[in-house]
């Protein structure tokens, strides 16, 4: 069970829910064909064969522990709050209400238009700014916030009208 799942309120809903970014795969994936797997390759043709396993175990660990980092991310809108964890061993989550929320930035560079992710900062009441990186989908986080602050604000579409009026002298 999920973070977001396992902390839900009653009557409390997912409407949006998103994780950290598939490229934070990039750097690892680099690091290990470029720099482990040539060292594992000299080793294995020299006089070292028996030592080769140590750098393919390591960039295999580095590849775990990405996987493991964005596994244990979790950020949801639901209908009351905006919800965000990251971390397995040392968490850090927050919780901020939908009417302590003064502004959500989005900050996207041009690789992260092209493929999706961003920065987000939530800016909460007292001026608290929670930021969080390289998060899948953020300008639809932001949408999402925006989306269900407008439905929570907005009167219901069908509300008797008021006891002066037209319906009260019939």
């Amino acid at each position: 069970m999920s973070y977001i799942d396992g902390n839900l309120l009653e009557g409390e809903q997912v409407v949006y829910r998103t994780r950290l970014h598939w490229l934070l795969f990039i750097g690892p994936v680099l690091f290990t064909a470029v720099v482990l797997l040539p060292i594992a390759w000299f080793l294995y043709n020299g006089t070292w064969r028996s030592f080769t396993w140590i750098r393919l175990a390591l960039g295999l660990l580095v590849l775990l522990a990405t996987f493991i980092k964005r596994q244990s991310s979790d950020f949801a809108v639901t209908n009351k709050r905006v919800m965000m964890k990251v971390g397995v061993f040392s968490t850090r989550s927050v919780e901020l209400l939908l009417s302590k929320i003064e502004a959500i930035a989005v900050n996207q560079s041009f690789i992260g238009r092209i493929f999706g992710y961003g920065d987000i900062v939530v800016t909460g009441s007292g001026g608290t700014r929670e930021a969080f990186s390289h998060i899948e989908g953020p300008l639809e986080f932001r949408r999402a916030v925006q989306s269900v602050t407008d439905t929570r604000s907005s009167p219901p579409q069908n509300a008797a009208p008021p006891a002066g009026g037209d319906a009260a002298r019939k």
